[in-house]
């Protein structure tokens, strides 16, 4: 007896009922409605000639563990390794994942004013906690605390950055800011303050007390928390 062996094609999300394909559906009722596969399928677009974009999302975020914070961390060639996932689709995904950041950022800076080491980790912690290698971040302020823009200063290794000075007080100058305020991430999830990171603390705020710029704070973000050097007394 001949037996078809050969596998059934999908279906094309165009041939689905129309309440049922993520575009339509968001159209709808709204974003809030899908589910993060759908979602992330309407970013994919198209799947492959055996799987619907709606699959291959799915399989996307099993290769995260189903975590969209995971999802965040993925280098985009780990991404490619999927079948059916260009650098066009995994440069899609990373970017939506990096507006998420922002977008979480963003919020904080609507008040615009920092007053405090939980203010500034609420701001750098979503786009710094998830990342893979430290970087090295300063937030510029005037005199009253508001903020003038902030600047990613170095990018490091998984354990370690190197921060040059003179780019934050160029920075610091060109922006007429009177403040500083320093923050960087530990992929470890350790929030203890190294004692590098202390030395280059007490560094910038010594040569900042040549150009009258106050440090306010230093901020070690992780997905744990945060820790304020200048609530433990290291500033």
């Amino acid at each position: 007896m001949f037996v078809n062996v050969n596998p059934v094609p999908h279906l094309a999300i165009r041939h689905w009922p129309e309440d049922e394909q993520p575009r339509e559906k968001l159209v709808n009722i709204g974003a809030a409605a899908l589910s993060n596969a759908e979602l992330l399928a309407i970013l994919l677009h198209t799947g492959h000639k055996n799987k619907s974009a709606l699959e291959l999302a799915k399989e996307i975020l099993r290769l995260a563990d189903n975590n969209l914070s995971e999802l965040g961390k993925i280098h985009v060639k780990k991404l490619q390794r999927l079948h059916g996932v260009g650098s066009a689709k995994a440069i899609t995904v990373l970017a939506a994942m990096e507006l998420a950041r922002r977008r979480q950022a963003g919020n904080i800076l609507k008040k615009q004013v920092i007053s405090s080491g939980a203010d500034a980790a609420l701001f750098f912690k979503p786009m710094l906690a998830d990342q893979g290698i430290e970087k090295f971040y300063v937030m510029y302020l005037n005199h009253a605390n508001k903020v003038l823009h902030y600047s990613h200063i170095s990018t490091g290794t998984i354990t370690s950055t190197l921060v040059d000075t003179r780019v934050i007080f160029r920075e610091a100058l060109d922006a007429a800011a009177t403040k500083l305020l320093l923050c960087h991430n530990h992929p470890s999830g350790s929030l203890r303050p190294s004692q590098a990171d202390i030395r280059i603390t007490h560094k910038i705020k010594d040569m900042g007390q040549l150009f009258d710029i106050q440090v306010l704070d230093h901020i070690i973000v992780s997905e744990t928390g945060y820790c304020s050097l200048m609530e433990e007394g290291m500033i």
